[in-house]
């Protein structure tokens, strides 16, 4: 196996591991910390996104950002898969996250957070299929995008280091 790829699977595992921490265990470090709730919406873009009357746009887009770098990594390590698969396993990626928070109540179980999560997703394999039309060649696309990726993993633990830190 190439030394990109392996730096990619890396990446993701990195980014699975931390994407975890944040959604199934809200950032905590003991289970002691994680509120009992178990609830459930099923209507799409409803009470769970309405703020004081308003839409919370920055939970969707938050929610949406978060997913990105899924669908990158995804594509990157799968080309040669359809595009309905990627968008399966995505789905199914962000389903379980939600499923896991109702079985162990410990969060809100959301059809808003799986159509946003998936919709990150999405974009990320469309951001992975525009570096490869913009660089005709896969490596090197690949290469950039896994420096993107190095980047933004040290920005996430720098942030996250700042956020352990002020708590």
């Amino acid at each position: 196996m190439e030394k990109g790829r392996k730096l990619t699977k890396g990446l993701m595992i990195f980014y699975i591991i931390i994407l975890t921490w944040i959604i199934v265990f809200k950032m905590q470090f003991s289970f002691e910390n994680l509120q009992g709730r178990r609830n459930m919406n099923l209507v799409p873009f409803s009470e769970s996104v309405i703020i004081n009357g308003k839409i919370d746009f920055d939970e969707i887009i938050d929610n949406v950002i978060a997913f990105i770098p899924l669908g990158l990594y995804l594509n990157m390590l799968n080309r040669d898969w359809k595009i309905g698969k990627k968008i399966g396993i995505l789905a199914g990626i962000s389903l379980s996250f939600e499923i896991t928070q109702y079985i162990f109540a410990i969060g809100a179980t959301d059809i808003t957070d799986l159509i946003t999560n998936t919709l990150g997703g999405i974009l990320g394999l469309g951001i992975c299929q525009i570096f490869y039309q913009i660089f005709k060649n896969e490596k090197k696309a690949n290469q950039i995008l896994n420096i993107l990726g190095v980047i933004g993993t040290t920005f996430v633990i720098l942030l996250l280091g700042i956020l352990i830190v002020a708590n």
